[in-house]
């Protein structure tokens, strides 16, 4: 380059783009994932009358009294709440038990080798901004080294060493923006559709049924739900995800009778069948996405807060990763 310009302009755009990689990319990693709160724990006695008991009633019943006041909404295969053994905790939703961790992770994605750590509620967007920051910084090294690299072809360089050094890095370089154009096009739609990538090879179990769009809640708030309501932080590798990743937000397809009556007397067997589930108890910073669609009377909202976890089914305990 000879102009003075351009190269202030290529020196700075690459250093922002290089800074924000590695950034999200450290934030990535070194994030911990997060775990059930106490609340989802068995007590010591719960426990104790656990392993003293014989598979069976006994042991439901035990389960029934620890699961009856949690915000949990999805179940095992067979109905069952779904335990964890090995942590002695009833999984939230969402939430699945690391072999690699050997821990119950909230919002499990999946574990990531690239970052050694396991992609949950926790890191999620740092790791969605690793992948666009980095999509752009090796976009961004083939878009400037193209020129360079067809003078290699056309016998346009110096005949030096430094020509085959720009040919690696021009092939590295796109090698690597196919790679995470794609890897991050498909957790983009992850995020539209409200999926983890356990969820979309293992669709959420409700009660009423398995339903794989349960969680989402149209674009917009599927999207806010990951990156927040303050725009200002989207781009930046700074937590702002919406809730604690214990409690979601869901939206029942077929709604149970048990768990809500519909509003206004509408017969719940109304063919407009899409309607917002307030999930109850819900964190204040996610219970606002529900405001924004038609929702519950008053009345019945508090009606359905008495009835969360009053009405589950047979309890059974299983191992389920």
């Amino acid at each position: 380059m000879t102009n003075i310009g351009e190269k202030v302009v290529c020196l700075v755009a690459y250093h922002i783009f290089f800074m924000l990689f590695v950034w999200s990319y450290w934030k990535t990693i070194f994030t911990l994932p997060m775990n059930p709160s106490k609340e989802f724990h068995l007590s010591y006695s719960d426990k104790e009358s656990l392993e003293r008991e014989p598979r069976g009633e006994s042991q439901q019943e035990v389960l029934r009294r620890a699961a009856k006041d949690l915000p949990i909404y999805t179940r095992t295969m067979s109905g069952a709440i779904r335990y964890c053994d090995r942590c002695h905790l009833v999984k939230p939703d969402r939430c699945h038990h690391c072999s690699v961790c050997d821990k119950c992770i909230l919002k499990m994605d999946h574990h990531c080798p690239w970052v050694n750590n396991c992609v949950g509620f926790s890191n999620y967007k740092f790791f969605l901004l690793f992948l666009a920051y980095s999509l752009l910084y090796c976009l961004f090294i083939a878009a400037t080294d193209l020129q360079y690299f067809i003078k290699f072809w056309t016998n346009g360089l110096p005949d030096t060493q430094a020509k085959f050094h720009i040919m690696f890095l021009f092939f590295a370089a796109a090698m690597f923006s196919v790679s995470l154009s794609s890897l991050f096009g498909y957790h983009c739609w992850l995020v539209s559709k409200n999926k983890s990538t356990l969820e979309v090879f293992r669709a959420p179990i409700f009660r009423h049924r398995t339903d794989k769009n349960g969680f989402s809640l149209g674009f917009s708030k599927n999207l806010r739900q990951v990156f927040g309501d303050e725009k200002k932080y989207w781009l930046l590798p700074v937590f702002s995800s919406l809730g604690d990743g214990c409690s979601f937000p869901t939206c029942l397809v077929n709604q149970d009778p048990e768990q809500a009556s519909t509003p206004g007397g509408l017969n719940s067997n109304s063919k407009s069948e899409n309607h917002l589930f307030p999930a109850k108890p819900l964190r204040d910073s996610q219970s606002h996405l529900l405001t924004d669609a038609p929702s519950w009377p008053e009345t019945a909202a508090k009606a359905d807060k008495g009835k969360v976890g009053m009405s589950n089914p047979a309890l059974t305990m299983e191992n389920e990763t």
